[in-house]
């Protein structure tokens, strides 16, 4: 059986290519399925514009599409493209801030957001962080060394460093009330983009935003990745991680 040749990584840097196109994939990067108006608005295009985009990225398995009634609902096709996404975000420059509200949104997307299904920007970290200095993380410190990173080619996830959760952490994911996936890998990392350390991934991960959004100590943001810290969080995560963000 004949075998392909190189990856085609040209098709890939066609479809990010469009700012347009990145637009969608960005609003789409926390997970969550979108409708068709919404993400042409998100894109700054024309209903039929955004139809053309969505059938591009639908086609090359970037995107998944459901129906709910007449409506078709986009969402990334899995956290492969998500890393993607990640990834780009780790090399490319940033687009000028031109207002405060492009300020106050870049701003908050640093800060706390969702990368695919779990926690990033600097509360992803400092929650990583916290979990390995209380023990409960083993393996790694979460620094992110670029001469000895490495990803896998499959789902983007870093794999040089090996995390465990150690005996401490196993009681803690029952007595902080963690329902864990049992169908996917306990614990992952990705590399974040704005703070260049490594943030929780995996079902650990999912798990962890789970529970901070039922405790109402995050709210996510209806109109991007951002994820508000409520007082009540504010609260829970300097008691219990040692946390303390800035307001």
């Amino acid at each position: 059986m004949t075998q392909g040749g190189d990856a085609d990584i040209a098709t890939i840097g066609a479809l990010v290519a469009d700012p347009g196109r990145c637009r969608i994939l960005l609003a789409l990067g926390d997970g969550r399925a979108l409708p068709a108006a919404r993400l042409a608005a998100e894109a700054g295009v024309s209903a039929a514009t955004a139809s053309s985009h969505l059938g591009r990225l639908t086609n090359a398995g970037l995107l998944a599409v459901e129906a709910h009634g007449r409506h078709r609902y986009y969402r990334l096709a899995g956290p492969a493209v998500a890393r993607l996404i990640e990834a780009l975000q780790q090399l490319a420059p940033t687009t000028p801030i031109r207002s405060l509200r492009q300020d106050t949104r870049a701003q908050a997307l640093r800060s706390a957001r969702t990368c695919y299904d779990h926690l990033a920007g600097h509360l992803g970290v400092e929650l990583m962080s916290a979990m390995i200095d209380r023990g409960d993380l083993t393996g790694g410190d979460g620094t992110f060394d670029p001469s000895h990173a490495q990803q896998d080619k499959r789902t983007g996830y870093g794999h040089d460093v090996d995390y465990t959760l150690t005996e401490s952490g196993t009681s803690f994911v029952a007595s902080f009330g963690l329902r864990v996936p049992a169908h996917r890998r306990l614990i992952r990392y990705c590399v974040d983009w704005s703070e260049q350390r490594h943030h929780l991934a995996g079902a650990l991960g999912r798990s962890l935003l789970d529970r901070f959004t039922e405790t109402d100590w995050i709210r996510r943001s209806d109109t991007s990745r951002a994820v508000h810290v409520t007082e009540t969080g504010q609260k829970g995560l300097h008691e219990t991680f040692g946390i303390t963000l800035g307001r």
